[in-house]
């Protein structure tokens, strides 16, 4: 890290790709998408292939900025996130899965989170007709599966960056635990953060609360205005989303965000107006709801995140052939 700006300073792309922490890295990545795979196919679900431009995209990355793009004489978007895709893609199968690029123009100030990328993969996944119960179910296991297959077919790999396999324990002792959006503001206040009771919980706070936990745990509940307009609204606790994210203990923070999806048409156009957003500009996924999209849950798990606490890489990046920072032009 340069001490004149705080700012990381990584690696050549010779140096980065020769390093034998980086093969090591990268060869325990691809065994965790095999192993996820192996898992969600044998759940079910069908693997399909993600769009990586469209007329819109994901509104719900909180703090980062859209990359246009000319498409024709169109102005269209690269992908921050396919859950719109995902959603509409439950037309074709009940249960689907993709591995997804996505690129969100950071704030500069998360170059220094040790979880933030500007360009990062996410294992996506949607259940048609689930519950967030459904999704959290099959999220534990997918993580346990994974963290088990790693144990099993990457030991060498796990040997030459001497991983800490006692930290694997935490994962696979046990259910995950569970804890309320405002519990958690409530503890973090008690710690003396200043998180806000009506937004999502900051990078900081998310950090102080990963490092205080025994074990993995997902946070529920969070209000509504605090997340995207797709997240559905409790029928029987107006104002609380039914979604989640789930934390891992360590300091790994976040690895993935989920929820019960809004499928309804005019719920739709009402949250897409409560944002301050013009409906029109959803114009193909609003049809489609018209015409009527299934209920589904889902969730996302960031594969370099996932990455980054399978190998106890100390930041995101070292788990990308090609990483890029906020602010850091690279290849």
């Amino acid at each position: 890290m340069s001490q004149e700006t705080g700012r990381v300073q990584l690696p050549t792309p010779r140096a980065h790709l020769t390093s034998d922490r980086t093969r090591a890295t990268l060869a325990v990545q691809s065994k965790f998408l095999t192993g996820a795979r192996e898992f969600l196919v044998g759940e079910g679900f069908q693997e399909l292939l993600p769009p990586t431009i469209g007329p819109v995209t994901d509104p719900g990355a909180r703090g980062a900025k859209q990359v246009d793009i000319d498409y024709y004489g169109h102005r269209y978007k690269l992908m921050t996130s396919g859950i719109l895709y995902k959603q509409a893609s439950l037309l074709s199968f009940d249960k689907i899965f993709h591995v997804a690029p996505n690129v969100r123009l950071e704030p500069m100030e998360t170059a220094v989170t040790h979880r933030h990328l500007v360009e990062f993969h996410q294992l996506d996944v949607e259940i048609g007709e689930g519950s967030r119960e459904d999704a959290l179910d099959i999220a534990e296991r997918l993580t346990k599966y994974v963290v088990e297959y790693v144990l099993v077919h990457a030991q060498t790999e796990l040997a030459v960056l001497g991983r800490d396999l006692e930290a694997f324990k935490q994962i696979l002792a046990g259910p995950y635990g569970r804890r309320s959006h405002a519990d958690v503001v409530a503890d973090l206040q008690g710690r003396g953060h200043a998180q806000e009771a009506g937004a999502e919980v900051d990078w900081e706070g998310e950090e102080i609360i990963s490092r205080a936990a025994a074990h993995p745990f997902f946070i529920t509940d969070y209000p509504k205005g605090s997340r995207g307009f797709y997240d559905k609204e409790s029928t029987t606790e107006p104002g609380v989303l039914r979604n989640f994210d789930l934390i891992f203990p360590g300091g790994f923070g976040e690895m993935m965000s989920g929820s019960e999806r809004e499928s309804d048409y005019r719920n739709l156009v009402m949250r897409i107006r409560e944002t301050g957003e013009n409906p029109a500009k959803y114009d193909w996924y609003l049809t489609l709801a018209r015409e009527g999209l299934p209920s589904s849950a889902g969730f996302g798990l960031g594969v370099e995140r996932f990455t980054r606490f399978l190998c106890g890489l100390d930041a995101a990046w070292q788990a990308s052939g090609y990483p890029k920072l906020p602010g850091d032009p690279r290849p």
